[in-house]
Formats: structure tokens, C-alpha cells, sequence
């Protein structure tokens, strides 16, 4: 009976609505007083700053803030100490060095990027992982480096001649190759920068076609173009020391992948009888060149919708150089593949 009752007044206490006051009255003791007093209502003002009346004419014609700037007696307090970059690099040792170009007190600050191009976007979410995948090779922690061969030849002999001489250059040219590194997240090939240049011998004899050349690479680029003269005179080409024969424009950044993205899907295609590139193109550095004559030229939207602005005779072909940062043309030829750029021909010898 006496759990019974106990549970009963347990239930009558929880059932029970709970209470609460009709009208908030502000407190006695002067201790508190709630925000929906009518007391509290007196502190409010009554206008607004929309209310007010706007100044007369005599006021703002009157309103002169350079007399009011020199009748002030002392100068205004400084905001605190600016900090401003160093204008030049005077070397590593120099105590006062320039910020990097991602910190927004440098220089050459550019905030961004906030949206990629589309070719850019498929890169890092496509493309790149593909690549890894299919390159990568896994070493285990404390597997040692493969040994790499001596890349200069030494002189072998007795002579007195080979004593302290310089190591000879690789056999077959007078360049050494890259070292071949190892595939990982941090050395992924991509695509650094594209050169396009345009070699226009007639315009040695008339200016004229350097302009029209100078015109078409920059509306197709998007990019100033840098015009060269001509080192030697060269009779076969009609070519004469000191003479602008050609123009060249360097693309970096947005303007790149928008470029190369022009080529592949709007360029190419048109023509009908090119194959590709030489599945053997290559420096044995990473870049990649191509030519396009001057009917493919004409093929790029800049000037397709405006071809009658350019004299149909001078519009000039280019080379173009897609500099990569691979190390050999196996991984450049991997990397545009994915990108689209076409190739002809098969492997043999060349890997």
C-alpha cells in the first residue's frame, strides 16, 4: 500500500501543468529587471537616423574637408606600424627578405584561384590518379636504391694526359638526359607551360607578315608575343642578320589548359589529313613540339570568326612545345594521351 501511494503522488506531481507567470512585473529588490518591462521601454529613442532631415545647402556647400585638413594644428595618429615588403631581392644573405608570392603581404599577391578550367579539373581529379596508378612502383621501408651507372664516361688508360682530367660526356650526343626519378604523389607529370612559335621568313622583305603573324598567335594564345631577329644571314631561307623574322608567345597558368584544350577538341579534329604526333617525339626531357600548318591555323575559333581580318595568304604556321615536368618522353607520351593529344606510329625500340 505503501508503494502505491508513494506512486501516486509521484504521478500527481509530473502530471501536474507546469506554471508559469501571466505578466513579467519587474522585480521589487531593484536587483533585475527584464527586458520586456514596460520601465525598460523609457531608454529606447523614439526617432531613427532614417527620420532625420538631411543636411541643408548651405552646410554642404560650406563642407571643405582640405581647408578643414590644414587649419588642424597637428597631424592625425598613425593607424600603427605598416609592414611593406622589400621592393627587390638583394640576395640570401640580405637580413630583410621578400615574402613568398601565397602571402598576402608579398608583392605579387594573387588571390585565387577560385574556380580551375575544365581540362585543370580533370587533371587533378582524373587524370593525375590515373598516371599514379599506372607508374607507380613501391619500394618498402628500408629496401636500398637501385644503383644508378655512371653517367660520364671516365678516361681509361695509362696516359699522364687522363690524370685529373674532367670525365668524359655520354656517348652519342653532348647532352645528359634527366635522371629518371620514381612515380609518387609528389612527382606526378603535368604540364608546366606551352610555347608557341611562329617562324615567318618573308617578313624579312615585308613587314607586313610579321604584323599578321604577331596578330594571329596573340588571339589565339591570349598572350603577348615576343618578336626575334635573326642571329646569322642565311641565303637558302633569305634570311639577313639583325632582320625580326619571327614571333614567339609563352603561356602559362589558365590561358594554358585553356589552349591546349582549344587544340585538342576544336583544332585537330578538322584536319583531315594529319595522323598525330611522332609516337617518337621528344627531347628525352619531358617537352613535346608538334607543327600545324597554315590551314590548321586558320581552324582555331579566334580566327575562324574572323578570318576576313586577316589576309588569307599571310596567316602563318607554328610550332608548338608543350613543356612537361617529366623526365622522359614515355611519361610526356602518357600524360598527353590522357589529355587527348593523338599519336601515330608504334613502338620499338623506343620505350
Amino acid at each position: 500500500m505503501a508503494l502505491r501511494e508513494s506512486g501516486r503522488q509521484w504521478l500527481s506531481v509530473f502530471s501536474k501543468p507546469a506554471v508559469r507567470p501571466t505578466s513579467l512585473a519587474p522585480n521589487t529588490n531593484g536587483q533585475r529587471r527584464w527586458a520586456t518591462t514596460r520601465s525598460h521601454f523609457k531608454d529606447l529613442e523614439s526617432n531613427s537616423s532614417f527620420n532625420t532631415p538631411p543636411a541643408s545647402a548651405d552646410v554642404i556647400k560650406g563642407y571643405n574637408p582640405i581647408a578643414r585638413s590644414a587649419a588642424r594644428k597637428g597631424q592625425l595618429p598613425r593607424s600603427g606600424y605598416q609592414y611593406r615588403s622589400p621592393k627587390h631581392y638583394r640576395g640570401p644573405l640580405h637580413p630583410h627578405q621578400p615574402p613568398p608570392k601565397s602571402d598576402p603581404a608579398s608583392r605579387e599577391f594573387i588571390p585565387g584561384p577560385f574556380t580551375y578550367p575544365r581540362l585543370e579539373q580533370t587533371y587533378h581529379s582524373t587524370i593525375a590518379h590515373d598516371i599514379l596508378a599506372m607508374e607507380y612502383v613501391h619500394f618498402p621501408p628500408g629496401q636500398a636504391s637501385p644503383d644508378h651507372t655512371q653517367r660520364l664516361r671516365r678516361w681509361e688508360g695509362d696516359s699522364p694526359y687522363f690524370a685529373n682530367r674532367s670525365p668524359r660526356m655520354p656517348r652519342g650526343g653532348r647532352r645528359l638526359k634527366l635522371v629518371k626519378r620514381p612515380t609518387t604523389f609528389r612527382t606526378i607529370p603535368k604540364v608546366e607551360r606551352v610555347t608557341v612559335h611562329s617562324f615567318v621568313p618573308a617578313a624579312a622583305d615585308d613587314s607586313a607578315f610579321l604584323h599578321v603573324a604577331g596578330m594571329a598567335i596573340q588571339a589565339i594564345t591570349g598572350v603577348r608575343v615576343e618578336s626575334h631577329q635573326s642571329k646569322r644571314s642565311v641565303s637558302q631561307w633569305g634570311l639577313r642578320a639583325g632582320k625580326y623574322v619571327a614571333v614567339t608567345a609563352d603561356i602559362t597558368g589558365e590561358d594554358m589548359y585553356d589552349f591546349i584544350s582549344k587544340t585538342v577538341h576544336m583544332v585537330l579534329p578538322k584536319i583531315k589529313d594529319w595522323k598525330g604526333i611522332s609516337v617518337v617525339s621528344g627531347d628525352h626531357s619531358g617537352n613535346v613540339s608538334f607543327g600545324l600548318k597554315p590551314e590548321a591555323v586558320a581552324f582555331y575559333p579566334e580566327i575562324e570568326v574572323n578570318y576576313d581580318m586577316y589576309p588569307a595568304k599571310m596567316i602563318p604556321g607554328c610550332h608548338i612545345t608543350i613543356h612537361t615536368s617529366a623526365t622522359t618522353d614515355k611519361q610526356a607520351r602518357n600524360l598527353l594521351s590522357a589529355i587527348g593529344m593523338p599519336y601515330e606510329g608504334t613502338l620499338k625500340r623506343y620505350t
